[in-house]
């Protein structure tokens, strides 16, 4: 019976281990991973405030899908972008919603204002409140995100 425990613990501590890592990105930096149509918003929120609770974050809902190119444009300007991405996350819970045909999440965005275009962004306190809706197409320049502008961005919504 001991063996057995013994097993189910490792096993179990293997699976925590390789989610956490499969969730990091290639500098090292915890990644939101991938819009999924399968993932429950309220229950990733939930968990996203006990975590900004924690670690006295403010928590950043990233809303888009794997559809969007601007979001895809997104998600690789925190992959080339490692300070950003490292400053994000020292400030941020980050956790992302898929709105696509298969899955909009109605009922859960229904709780914030209405969405104009993807991705978008809503910046909350660590009790789960509304900060901030903010239209990322106004962090672009040309064809891409502007590093000075998301940063400014994050920055402001950092220390408020």
């Amino acid at each position: 019976m001991k063996k057995i425990t013994l097993f189910v613990l490792a096993l179990f501590l293997l699976g925590v281990s390789a989610s956490y890592s499969q969730n990091k990105d290639s500098s090292g930096t915890k990644s939101a991973g991938r819009f999924d149509v399968t993932r429950d918003p309220e229950s990733d929120l939930a968990k996203a405030i006990n975590e900004a609770r924690h670690s006295n974050k403010k928590i950043l809902i990233d809303v888009g899908g794997e559809w969007c190119i601007w979001c895809r444009k997104l998600d690789k300007f925190f992959e080339e972008n490692s300070d950003a991405a490292k400053y994000m996350h020292k400030h941020f819970v980050v956790m992302k919603v898929n709105y696509s045909k298969e899955n909009k999440n109605e009922k859960f965005l229904s709780k914030y204002p209405k969405i104009t275009g993807y991705p978008h962004i809503f910046i909350l306190d660590k009790k789960g409140a509304l900060l901030k809706s903010k239209d990322t197409g106004e962090l672009e320049s040309g064809d891409h995100h502007d590093k000075g502008k998301v940063l400014a961005f994050l920055k402001e919504w950092a220390k408020k």
